[in-house]
């Protein structure tokens, strides 16, 4: 099973939390305020981080941005902010998903059940580099003699890389299948299901934000030819060229 870091100041709370992550069989770390967390990070490399967003010391978004820097561990964010610029901060500095104070343990269960999924899939996906696009997406955007390309955007999914004004962008291999399916189809608006479906092979459950938070951080790496990634109400996300 999993290592998971419960990073909580509330111990009732942390240990409950830990209680139900060992009666499903992870191993499960505690760090009770923000510079602990870190230590604990570098120590014990968890595949799953459970982050409070109030801590001692240090608070939780610095250390999801210190996290970041170094890892692409997955960041679950607790918090009793409920506000919607309070949560798309959160997905901005990093954190994968979130969870609103007070919640169910049943939920929290779930999302961390789902994540740890979604690290399962990106590792089988991670073996497979040798295709440049998996699954559904080989079929939409196959590797092309001819880089995409979208005024100072160039997408070469031969080569898997992407500049913008001839600067390289730092993507992750999900961001750049992302974005290379996307900038392959302007104009045509895709849903979560379907790019789910595409590039983390599996059915949308309906607890994850994997698509919304992948795209937050797009739109940030491409500044702003990231306004072209435009939100297609209900549906999901279109390019716009």
């Amino acid at each position: 099973m999993a290592t998971i870091l419960v990073v909580e100041d509330e111990v009732d709370l942390n240990n409950l939390v830990r209680s139900h992550l060992e009666a499903e069989g992870h191993a499960v770390h505690q760090a009770f305020d923000g510079p602990g967390a870190l230590r604990l990070v570098e120590e014990t490399g968890p595949d799953l981080i459970i982050l409070d967003w109030m801590l001692p010391g240090m608070d939780g978004l610095s250390v999801c941005r210190q996290v970041r820097q170094r890892h692409l561990t997955p960041i679950l964010m607790l918090t009793a902010r409920s506000e919607e610029i309070d949560r798309v901060l959160g997905l901005e500095v990093g954190a994968d998903d979130y969870v609103v104070k007070p919640f169910s343990i049943r939920e929290l269960m779930a999302r961390v059940r789902a994540m740890l999924r979604r690290v399962s899939l990106d590792a089988q996906m991670g073996a497979m580099q040798s295709a440049p696009i998996g699954g559904l997406v080989g079929a939409v955007v196959p590797p092309a003699a001819q880089p995409i390309t979208r005024g100072g955007l160039v997408v070469d999914v031969a080569s898997h890389s992407a500049t913008l004004d001839g600067q390289d962008l730092d993507l992750t291999p999900k961001e750049f299948d992302l974005l290379a399916l996307l900038a392959a189809h302007p104009g045509r608006a895709f849903s979560r299901d379907f790019l789910l479906q595409s590039l983390w092979g599996y059915d949308y459950d309906g607890v994850d934000r994997t698509v919304d938070t992948h795209i937050v951080r797009l739109r940030k790496k491409l500044g702003a030819v990231g306004d072209q990634i435009v939100t297609v109400w209900g549906v999901g996300y279109r390019f716009t060229d």
